[in-house]
């Protein structure tokens, strides 16, 4: 009735959204309403709110009101590619971000959409979009269509259709890209240089990989620019075993390929995080280098040993290439030191099992030996083990304090430590560090009067020392400065 009268004005807008009775209409879905306001010959039918800047088409396709859109497109005087103000996302890409198939379908009909145009925001096509959101009926259309760009990135990350399906483990619509001659499967994104394999390595999507592989133009040892690691490496690194199985299944592959930020292999990736399998399945690899260092801690044995895993320990002990010596960078940590001064009592007894092992290495920062790191952090089952090796040395002082094991455990007030050591025969109690103190008054220095009583009780202390400052052994540690 109200469009009977002539004094009506139909495009009105209201003052909280700036629409109007069509774009209303169009936004609720009421396909009635619609048709009776286009057959007003003053109605316009792009009018955009002041809000978003959405046109009734782009309300309707945003919705998945079909009957509108369809009533919409029958006017050849509507915009069909016409973008909001909000995100630049056009009707089309509204309808394929929210998966409306046949309103997709209505829209690529029309001669004049444009397939490809992207939003202003993040430069996603509607492609890209419904591939980012599973919507693989859609993106089956898309790309059973001559004028789609199946390549064409996003302008956040740089990343294509086919990446973001990889990323999110969407097998079908992968399958649906490649069989497509134009589609690159190695096309990297520009934010870090991924490819769609190393994503789905990343993430563990073992279809995925399986299908990518299956070309014999992907390249299984592309790094990406962030990190410098390969799909293996990032396999490795996540402990997606399977994953890890089918790259090594290729011929081409490099399973030494260290990243660029810590110059580390998908075997010391494996190792670090503690993968056990990962590591076995590498280590079946005759071509793998189980004593290849990154620029961090060093080798596969050193991360298993500082971090405690056994079972890797034991898997790489077994092996005859395996140097137990090897030294860290970048201060020459040795397997048995890092053992010994985390408290891998287990490990400690493993690597001295080895004929080779060398049990009096010192670092090159403290100059502290594994019974030294062992002593200072008061690992009694360590030290205990290492004492019972007659190879041990007791007496060797650390370059940086001038400190023998006694004196470090005595300054820490590890009594049972200082015990343990006392027993040693060959255990000197008088030496002097860098600052002329001796176990005994570095204890009562440092407050520690129960390590200065069984030093005293032992009779191993020279009560008549005196350190640096000329003050005697006899004085209590209250009296000192």
């Amino acid at each position: 009735m109200l469009l009977e009268r002539e004094d009506v004005n139909p495009d009105q807008v209201d003052t909280k959204h700036g629409r109007t009775p069509l774009l209303w209409a169009a936004k609720n879905g009421h396909e009635g309403i619609v048709k009776m306001l286009l057959e007003r010959d003053n109605v316009n039918p792009n009018q955009a709110d002041t809000e978003y800047g959405r046109t009734p088409l782009s309300l309707a396709a945003k919705s998945g009101h079909e009957g509108v859109v369809k009533t919409l497109l029958e006017r050849e005087d509507v915009n069909p590619n016409q973008a909001d103000t909000e995100y630049g996302q056009t009707p089309l890409l509204w309808a394929a971000r929210n998966g409306h198939d046949r309103v997709v379908k209505m829209l690529l009909e029309r001669e004049d959409v444009n397939p490809n145009q992207a939003d202003t925001n993040y430069g996603q096509t509607p492609l890209l979009r419904a591939a980012k959101s599973r919507h693989e009926g859609i993106v089956k259309m898309f790309l059973e269509r001559d004028n789609v760009n199946p390549n064409q990135a996003d302008t956040e990350y740089g990343r294509t259709p086919l990446s973001w399906a990889t990323r999110n483990g969407h097998a079908r619509a992968i399958k649906m890209f490649l069989e497509r001659d134009d589609v690159n499967p190695n096309q990297v994104d520009t934010q870090d240089g991924s490819t769609p394999l190393s994503w789905a390595a990343e993430r563990g999507h073992e279809g995925v990989v399986k299908i990518l592989l299956e070309r014999e133009d992907v390249n299984p040892n592309h790094a990406d620019t962030e990190y410098g690691r390969t799909p293996l490496s990032w396999a490795a690194r996540n402990g997606h075993e399977g994953v890890v199985k089918m790259l090594l299944e290729r011929g081409d592959i490099n399973p030494n390929q260290g990243d660029t930020k810590y110059g580390r292999t998908p075997l010391l990736w494996a190792a670090e995080r503690g993968y056990e399998e990962v590591v076995r399945i590498l280590l079946g690899r005759e071509d793998v280098n189980p004593n290849q260092l990154d620029t961090e801690y060093g080798s596969v044995l050193l991360w298993a040993a500082k971090y405690g895993n056994e079972q890797i320990a034991k898997i790489l002990l077994q092996r005859d290439d395996v140097d137990p010596n090897t030294a860290a960078t970048p201060y020459s940590r040795t397997p048995l030191s890092m053992a010994a001064e985390s408290g891998h009592s287990r490990i400690v007894e493993m690597l001295l099992e080895q004929e080779d092992i060398n049990p009096n290495t010192a670092d090159t920062w403290y100059g502290r030996t594994p019974l030294a790191f062992a002593a200072w952090r008061g690992h009694d089952g360590v030290v205990k083990i290492l004492l019972e090796r007659e190879d041990v040395n007791p007496n060797t002082a650390d370059v940086w304090y001038g400190r023998t094991p006694l004196s470090l455990a005595a300054g820490e007030g590890h009594e049972g430590m200082v015990m343990m050591l006392l027993e040693r025969s060959d255990v000197r109690t008088a030496t002097l560090d860098n600052q002329h103190q001796t176990p005994l008054s570095l204890a009562l220095s440092k407050g520690h009067h129960g390590v200065a009583k069984i030093l005293r009780e032992r009779g191993h202390a020279n009560s008549d020392a005196a350190d640096s400052h000329g003050r005697s052994n006899l004085l209590p540690a209250r009296s000192r400065d």
